[in-house]
């Protein structure tokens, strides 16, 4: 079995290196048997708020990583317009998320793999193709996408395969010292 993403990848660039710290939170996610979608939110180059899905914890539909992450970032930055800000994503946003994303104000969105249920952003709709009248947002894709696609697998497979799912990944795989 190959070695549980994000820790056996070497960031690249910064987009690569932010993108394995929202991995982290969907590594956290996927701990809680939540569907392991993280998200961190980076002003200034430095990371303002992170956050993984709760929403079986919370039994909310809305508890996205993507919203507890703008809802973070808003209380960081104290204002609900997140200009000059970066929302990385480990999956394509949902139509709900990527509404936030535009009324929040976010200038760019960097996520990981696709979500052909759900995404926004191409995969079932996209939400972002129509110019915005009030809001432009840069958009890069496929970030990591075998890495965060990896997260998915695993859980659904371990879904799939166990009705009581308890953390089907063996501990080696997991990174230490967080």
């Amino acid at each position: 079995m190959k070695p549980f993403p994000p820790f056996s990848t070497i960031p690249q660039n910064e987009d690569e290196a932010f993108m394995l710290e929202a991995l982290k939170e969907a590594r956290k996610a996927y701990e809680k048997e939540e569907v392991p979608v993280g998200a961190v939110l980076v002003h200034n180059k430095r990371i303002i708020a992170r956050a993984h899905n709760q929403t079986e914890l919370l039994t909310d539909a809305t508890a996205h990583a993507e919203i507890l992450c703008i809802t973070m970032g808003s209380a960081a930055l104290e204002n609900w317009r997140l200009a000059e800000t970066t929302l990385y994503c480990t999956l394509e946003p949902c139509s709900m998320c990527a509404g936030a994303m535009l009324l929040s104000r976010i200038p760019n969105l960097v996520w990981g793999t696709p979500d052909i249920r759900h995404g926004a952003n191409g995969s079932w709709v996209d939400l972002f193709e129509k110019p915005h009248p009030t809001h432009a947002m840069s958009i890069k894709k496929g970030i990591l996408q075998d890495e965060c696609a990896f997260l998915m697998k695993e859980f659904f497979k371990n879904r799939r395969n166990r009705p009581s799912f308890k953390k089907g990944v063996p501990e080696e795989y997991f990174c230490h010292g967080e």
